[in-house]
C-alpha cells in the first residue's frame, strides 16, 4: 500500500523540526550547528529518526480509520465483496510486518543518534585536547625561537672568536717559523764564525811563529850591528885622535893659525875642513872626504829607517841586513859617532818591539758592504742630501736599510719622500720635542706606526730594517738583525706614487723644502739602500753582518745628487774604516 504525499510530509517534518530544535533550545541549536560543522552527514540522521518519532502515530492513526472504514465497508458489502476480507487480512499482515520494520529501523535509528551524541561529546572533548596541544605547541615554538636566537648569537660570537684565534695561532706559526729561520740562520752565521775565528786563530800562530823568527834574526842582526859599531867606534877614537895630534902639529908649527884651529875643534868636521883651507894641506882633504862618507851613510840609514816604520818589520829587516855590507866603504869604513849610533840602534829597537806588538797598523774590516757614508754634524736646515730621480714605478712593498750612529737624545729624520698631492707619502722622522726613544713611520697621512730607536741612541754603529707590504697591510721593524716590532692595520693596497722628492735628514712640509731644525738627523748614515720588496729575515741578517747586499736595489747612497750644508760624504768600503 502506497501513501499519498509522503514525500511532501516528510519534507515538511524536516522543516517543522528543524525550525522547532532552532526555534525551543538555544543550546540544542549551538550544538547541532557545531555538529553540523564536524559531520555534515548528522542534520539528515537527526531528521529521518524524528521524522520516524512524528509519523509512528499518524501512521498507526491513518491503519485504525483504514481499518475501521474497511470494517463498516466490510458489514456493508460483506455480501458483495468476500474478496475483500483476504485482502485487508493480506494487508494486515503486510501492515505488522512494515510495523516490525518499522520497529527495528526506529530502533536502529534511536541506536545510531546514541551514538552520534557519544561521538559529539568525544568530538568537544577531542576539540579541547587540539586546543591545548596547539597552544602547548605555539608556546614552545616560541620558546625554540628564541633558544635559536640566542643560539645564532652565540655561534656568531663563538666564530668571531674562532677567526681571533685562528689569526693569533697563524700569527704565532709565522713568528715560530721566523724564529726558527733566525736561530738556524745564527747558529750557521756561528758556525761560520767559528770556523772563520778557527781559522784566523792558526793564521795567528803561524804570524805568531814568523814573527818570533823574525825577532831572534833581528836580535841577532842587532848583535851583529852593535858589535860593527863597537869597531867602528874604537877606529873612529883612534882616527879623532890622530887628527888631533895633527892639528896640534900645526898649531905649534904655525901661531897665526891657533885660534882657527881651536874653533875648528868647537865646531863640525865640514866646517873644520872649510876654514882649514890649503894650510892644511893633504891630511885636511882627507878628512873631507871621511866626511863626505860620513854624511851619506847617515842620510842613507835615516832613509832607510823610515821605510822601515811604514813597510813593517820584514822591510826593516831586509833593508838593516842589507846597509851594513852595501853602505861600508871598501877601503876606509867611517861610521857616525858612537852617541848618534847608539840612538839609531835605540830607534831601531823600539820600532822592531812595536811591530812585534802590533803586527799590522790597520785592522781588516769585517762587515765590507757600506761604499760610503754620510755625516751630519749639527741640526740645521740647510743639512740634508737629495737623489737626482725618485721612484721609477709605484711602490707597493718597501725595504729600507741603512746603518746608523747618533749621540743626540732623538734619531730625528732618517728620510723622507713628498709628492704634490701628499707630503707623507714616506717618512722616517722623530722630534727631539717628542719621545726621544720613538720615531714616526708614516705611510700616507695619517696612518703612522710609532717605532722604538732608544737602542740606537748610544753613538755606535747599529744596523736597521724597515719593511713595509701593502699587501698584507703589514710591517717588521729590524735592529741589528733582530725583530723589535711588528704590526699590520696599514691600508691594504695603497701604493706609493712615482715622482716624488726623496730627501735624506729633513722632514719635508713642502716638495723639497719646509724643514724643521727640531726634525733633522744629527749622525751618521752608512751603506743606506732601498728596495722595492719585502726583504726576508735571513736576507736581513746577512746584510747585518757583513754578507753584501740582496738584489733588487733600487736606490743607494751612490745615487745621491745633492749634498747641502755641512753634510760631507765618506768613502769607505767597510764600516770599520767610516769615521
Amino acid at each position: 500500500m502506497s501513501w499519498p504525499g509522503k514525500r511532501e510530509a516528510t519534507t515538511s517534518c524536516r522543516r517543522d523540526q528543524s525550525h522547532r530544535s532552532a526555534t525551543e533550545d538555544p543550546e540544542r541549536r549551538r550544538r547541532h550547528r557545531r555538529s553540523y560543522q564536524k559531520d555534515p552527514r548528522r542534520p539528515a540522521l537527526c531528521c529521518r529518526t524524528r521524522w520516524a518519532r512524528k509519523m509512528l502515530p499518524v501512521c498507526l492513526l491513518l491503519a485504525a480509520v483504514c481499518l475501521q472504514g474497511s470494517l463498516l465497508q466490510e458489514a456493508g458489502t460483506r455480501e458483495q465483496r468476500k474478496p475483500f476480507f483476504e485482502r485487508f487480512r493480506r494487508l494486515e499482515e503486510q501492515f505488522r510486518r512494515f510495523q516490525e520494520v518499522t520497529r527495528l529501523r526506529l530502533q536502529g535509528i534511536a541506536g545510531n543518534y546514541n551514538i552520534s551524541y557519544n561521538i559529539d561529546t568525544r568530538f568537544r572533548h577531542l576539540a579541547d585536547q587540539y586546543d591545548t596541544i596547539a597552544s602547548a605547541l605555539n608556546a614552545s615554538h616560541a620558546a625554540l625561537r628564541e633558544d635559536l636566537g640566542s643560539l645564532k648569537i652565540w655561534m656568531k660570537k663563538l666564530q668571531k672568536r674562532t677567526k681571533k684565534l685562528a689569526s693569533k695561532l697563524l700569527l704565532l706559526a709565522e713568528s715560530l717559523s721566523e724564529s726558527r729561520k733566525q736561530s738556524s740562520g745564527e747558529r750557521l752565521q756561528q758556525s761560520a764564525l767559528l770556523s772563520n775565528l778557527t781559522l784566523q786563530t792558526a793564521g795567528h800562530v803561524v804570524d805568531l811563529t814568523a814573527l818570533h823568527a823574525s825577532r831572534n834574526t833581528l836580535q841577532k842582526e842587532l848583535e851583529s850591528l852593535g858589535e860593527a859599531s863597537r869597531r867602528q867606534g874604537t877606529k873612529l877614537e883612534a882616527l879623532e885622535q890622530r887628527l888631533k895630534n895633527t892639528l896640534h902639529r900645526e898649531v905649534l908649527a904655525s901661531g897665526h893659525h891657533e885660534l882657527a884651529a881651536s874653533q875648528q875643534l868647537n865646531q863640525t868636521p865640514q866646517h873644520k875642513l872649510l876654514e882649514a883651507g890649503e894650510s892644511q894641506g893633504h891630511s885636511m882633504k882627507k878628512l873631507h872626504a871621511k866626511h863626505k862618507q860620513r854624511k851619506k851613510l847617515e842620510e842613507k840609514r835615516q832613509h832607510l829607517l823610515a821605510q822601515a816604520a811604514k813597510r813593517g818589520l820584514q822591510s826593516s829587516l831586509f833593508h838593516s841586513n842589507k846597509t851594513p855590507g852595501q853602505e861600508r866603504p871598501p877601503e876606509t869604513p867611517t861610521v857616525p859617532e858612537p852617541q848618534a849610533a847608539r840612538q839609531q840602534l835605540r830607534r831601531v829597537a823600539q820600532i822592531s818591539q812595536e811591530q812585534l806588538q802590533s803586527p799590522s797598523p790597520e785592522k781588516p774590516g769585517t762587515i765590507c758592504n757600506v761604499d760610503s757614508m754620510l755625516l751630519f754634524p749639527n741640526a740645521s736646515t740647510e743639512n740634508f742630501a737629495t737623489f737626482g730621480q725618485g721612484f721609477q714605478t709605484g711602490v707597493h712593498e718597501l725595504s729600507v736599510c741603512s746603518w746608523v750612529s747618533t749621540h743626540t737624545r732623538s734619531l730625528g729624520t732618517i728620510l723622507s719622500y713628498a709628492t704634490e698631492e701628499n707630503d707623507n707619502k714616506l717618512v722616517l722622522h722623530g722630534r727631539n720635542t717628542a719621545a726621544p726613544a720613538s720615531i714616526h713611520f708614516v705611510i700616507g697621512d695619517p696612518a703612522f706606526r710609532e717605532l722604538p730607536v732608544g737602542q740606537l741612541l748610544d753613538g755606535r754603529w747599529h744596523h736597521m730594517c724597515i719593511i713595509w707590504s701593502s699587501i698584507q697591510g703589514k710591517y717588521w721593524f729590524y735592529v741589528d738583525r733582530r725583530l723589535v716590532s711588528t704590526g699590520s692595520k696599514f691600508q691594504e693596497g695603497y701604493e706609493i706614487p712615482l715622482g716624488g722628492s726623496l730627501v735624506l735628514g729633513q722632514e719635508q712640509d713642502v716638495v723639497g723644502g719646509g724643514f724643521d731644525p727640531s726634525e733633522a738627523f744629527v749622525g751618521r748614515l752608512a751603506g743606506l739602500a732601498i728596495w722595492n720588496r719585502t726583504l726576508l729575515p735571513g736576507e736581513v741578517s746577512s746584510i747585518a753582518i757583513g754578507k753584501g747586499l740582496p738584489r733588487g736595489t733600487i736606490l743607494r747612497l751612490a745615487d745621491v745628487s745633492s749634498l747641502n750644508g755641512s753634510v760631507q760624504k765618506v768613502n769607505c768600503t767597510c764600516l770599520e774604516h767610516c769615521l
